[in-house]
């Protein structure tokens, strides 16, 4: 598959790819899955840390796809360590990309069914998504780009609103005393945390479409920054609000921050719709991109046309999507890709990038 001219997107658009990218299923699970594993009102040190570490993941995906400009990791992987090295590590990453596309769009039709369509099957929700998804991606990654940015801009105003509304039952005890146990259990949730960043690695595919590429690393530092920012002020209202036992209690905390308090006389009295709306945008925004990647690395491997691909792999994200059974198995999926993603774009890029760059000034390096 060759790239068309038409598919170019600005640096601002690249950013927000990744920022919307990252916003997925974390706004609602982050504080109680990062809580199980403190069990201290120090996670935000946690959710810092693992933003920190996942920025200098992302350098290291960006400085290695910065080597081939114009081609994305299913194109370069096979200069780099072979034809059949290459073609088994972008099959990897293509299953992982199909694998998160299915996880985001079950999850996103498990809080519908939960809070809004009670009753409703899950495979009519998903279908619908899926549906509307295949048309976003049809016209390529530019109309991606577009719609993100419609996305956020709504998502970061409606999210600020909203969370410090709640700032009327927030006790600022419950995060005190700040590393009473020490910084062993605020370690013992950085990579829970770092797995809530799993975004950067869209890089690896998104700087031969960008037009300025040497500006790819500035995309990505504000692309893992602002989510940082979302995280960091969610665990903590959270927290705040419902301390930690409250929130082990809870299987989405951050919604039933929201629903904990009202304020009479507006016309919203209760705000857990403002952000659910949010949520559903981004988990949509997640599902589109991923899907996309997936199509993309398929259509670039076997060199066809990428809209077969887009339409033969609904049916099987459909399979993924319905695979768990209830929603501690979704859960235990979840966990099951930022573990192999850990692995995938923590270790990978940086060895392809010590390799490239042991071989020289074989590739076109933008400096």
């Amino acid at each position: 598959m060759i790239l068309s001219p038409k598919d170019q997107i600005t640096t601002p658009q690249t950013a927000v790819i990744v920022i919307n990218y990252i916003l997925g299923t974390g706004l609602l699970t982050l504080p109680r899955s990062s809580t199980e594993k403190v069990h201290t009102p120090d996670v935000w040190i946690s959710v810092i840390i693992g933003g920190v570490i996942t920025i200098m993941a992302g350098v290291i995906m960006v400085k290695l796809s910065q080597r081939f400009p114009e081609k994305t990791f299913y194109q370069y992987s096979n200069e780099i360590v072979g034809k059949w090295v290459g073609r088994l590590l972008s099959l990897l990453i293509i299953c992982y990309f199909l694998t998160t596309s299915g996880f985001q769009i079950r999850s996103m039709a498990e809080v519908i069914r939960y809070l809004l369509l009670e009753g409703t099957p899950t495979w009519a929700i998903m279908m619908i998504f899926m549906w509307v998804g295949l048309y976003l991606i049809i016209g390529g990654i530019t109309p991606i780009a577009r719609l993100f940015e419609i996305i956020l801009p709504l998502t970061v105003i409606l999210f600020l609103v909203v969370t410090f509304m709640s700032i009327k039952i927030f006790d600022i005890d419950n995060l005190r005393p700040v590393l009473e146990e020490g910084v062993i259990p605020v370690l013992k949730g950085v990579k829970t945390t770092t797995l809530a960043f799993t975004g950067p690695e869209i890089m690896l595919l998104l700087i031969p479409f960008m037009n300025q590429p040497k500006k790819a690393i500035k995309a990505m530092l504000v692309g893992v920054s602002i989510p940082l920012i979302f995280y960091v002020i969610t665990v903590v209202m959270v927290i705040g609000a419902l301390s930690v036992d409250g929130v082990l209690t809870r299987t989405w905390p951050t919604l039933d921050l929201i629903r904990s308090f009202e304020v009479a006389g507006l016309i919203f009295e209760r705000f857990e719709s403002l952000l659910l709306v949010i949520w559903i945008m981004q988990i949509f925004a997640t599902f589109t991109i991923t899907f996309y990647a997936a199509a993309l690395g398929l259509a670039q491997l076997s060199k066809k046309s990428i809209h077969p691909f887009m339409f033969g792999l609904l049916p099987i994200l459909y399979i993924i999507a319905m695979i768990p059974k209830n929603i501690n198995d979704l859960f235990k999926l979840g966990d099951i890709i930022g573990n192999v993603a850990l692995f995938l774009f923590g270790l990978f890029p940086l060895l392809l990038l010590i390799i490239s760059r042991v071989k020289g000034g074989k590739y076109e390096t933008i400096t």
